[in-house]
C-alpha cells in the first residue's frame, strides 16, 4: 500500500446477527468509489443520520463495510472535471455522501463535483463544519419561514430538540436575527446552556403534548422549528397562532403524524418541509454565503466539541443514549 495513497477511515462493518462494528482503520484511495473529484479531509461534523449509518441502519446505509459522515470540509487534491484547482477549499454535505458513497469520517473521499461548493473566504474549514449538516439545515429552516414572511415581531418562535445539533443553533441564529425563542427539551439540566445560546425560556417537550386529544390548542407561539416529529410535531401545530408557520426537519420521535386539518383551514398555518440533502447545488451555495456572512455566529467555537477521529465510536453511541448536546466537530486529521 503506497503511503502517500493510504488514509485513515471511520468504517462500519456487518459482523451478522444484525450486528455492526466501527472502528477507525487504514483504507487506500484504491477503495473509493471512481469520481472526478478528490478530496483531503480536515474536518467532518456528527449528525443523527451518521449515528443512524454507523448503527447498520438500512435505510441509511445499504452496502458494509462502510464509512459514515454525511458532511466535510477540506482541501482539493484534484479535480478530472475543472471546476476546482488543488488547494481550494471546499464543502460538501448531503447528495449521498455518507450514506453508500465513503464519507466524511475518512480522511480522503472521491465524490462528482457537482457536490462540492466552494468555502466562504469568511468561514474557516472547522466553522463551517461547526455548522455543519445540522447548523446549515437550521439556517435553511430560518430561511424557510423567512420566506413565507416570518419576523422578529410576530412572537416567540419554538425549537425543539433544543439541545441537538438542529436546535441548538436554531436558537442562536434566530436570537441573533431578534427573535425571541423557547425553547423545548427533554434534558432539563441543560437549561442554562440553551439560555446561553439565545433562548428566553425553556420548557420541557412533553408539555407540548398537553393537546394531544383536542382538535387544536390556544395559540402560543408565531412559528416553530420541529426536530421531533410525531406528536411533538402535531402539537406544535396545534398552537401554533394564525398564519404561523412551522419548518419540519426532523423525525427522531416519529415519521408520523396524526392530526385534524382544523388548524390550517381555521388558523390558515403552515406545515413547512425543508430538504438539506438534494436541495439544489445554488441553493446550498447560497445558505453557505448566508451563515459566512448574516447569520454567521460570533465565537462560532463556543457553540462546538472538537473530538478525533478515534473518538467517533464512542459519540455516535450518544445519539442513541439521549446524551447528545450542541454539534460535534471531528478533527479527521487528528487520530
Amino acid at each position: 500500500m503506497s503511503a502517500n495513497n493510504a488514509f485513515k477511515a471511520l468504517l462500519v462493518e456487518e459482523l451478522g446477527d444484525n450486528t455492526y462494528s466501527k472502528k477507525v482503520v487504514e483504507r487506500n484511495i484504491s477503495d473509493l468509489p471512481e469520481n472526478d473529484l478528490l478530496i483531503d479531509v480536515h474536518y467532518s461534523s456528527l449528525n443523527y443520520k451518521d449515528a443512524m449509518s454507523a448503527s447498520g441502519n438500512k435505510r441509511i446505509s445499504q452496502n458494509f463495510p462502510h464509512t459514515p459522515g454525511i458532511d466535510a470540509a477540506g482541501v482539493v487534491v484534484s479535480d478530472k472535471s475543472g471546476c476546482f484547482s488543488p488547494g481550494e477549499e471546499v464543502l460538501v454535505f448531503g447528495y449521498d455522501l455518507g450514506m453508500n458513497t465513503p464519507g466524511g469520517l475518512g480522511q480522503k473521499i472521491s465524490i462528482p463535483a457537482e457536490w462540492a461548493v466552494a468555502c466562504p473566504d469568511t468561514l474557516t474549514l472547522k466553522e463551517a463544519m461547526t455548522y455543519g449538516t445540522g447548523g446549515l439545515t437550521a439556517a435553511l429552516c430560518i430561511q424557510k419561514l423567512e420566506k413565507m414572511g416570518a419576523k422578529p415581531s410576530d412572537g416567540p418562535v419554538a425549537v425543539t430538540g433544543a439541545t441537538g445539533g438542529v436546535g441548538s443553533i436554531s436558537i442562536a441564529l434566530l436570537n441573533q436575527l431578534g427573535y425571541d425563542v423557547v425553547a423545548f427539551s427533554g434534558k432539563p439540566e441543560q437549561s442554562e446552556k440553551l439560555k446561553a445560546l439565545g433562548a428566553s425560556e425553556i420548557l420541557h417537550r412533553e408539555t407540548i403534548l398537553e393537546v394531544k386529544d383536542a382538535v387544536a390548542g390556544k395559540p402560543k407561539w408565531a412559528h416553530a422549528i420541529d426536530t421531533l416529529g410525531g406528536d411533538y410535531l402535531t402539537g406544535l401545530l396545534k398552537q401554533v397562532k394564525p398564519g404561523g408557520g412551522v419548518a419540519s426537519v426532523g423525525l427522531a420521535a416519529s415519521p408520523e403524524i396524526a392530526m385534524s386539518v382544523v388548524p390550517f383551514i381555521t388558523r390558515g398555518i403552515s406545515l413547512l418541509g425543508v430538504d438539506s440533502v438534494y436541495i439544489p447545488l445554488e441553493d446550498k451555495k447560497h445558505i453557505c454565503q448566508r451563515v459566512a456572512t448574516d447569520m454567521k455566529l460570533p465565537d462560532l467555537e463556543s457553540y462546538q466539541q472538537e473530538i478525533s477521529l478515534n473518538e467517533t465510536p464512542e459519540y455516535l453511541d450518544k445519539f442513541f443514549k439521549g446524551h447528545v448536546v450542541g454539534r460535534y466537530v471531528v478533527n479527521v486529521k487528528n487520530v
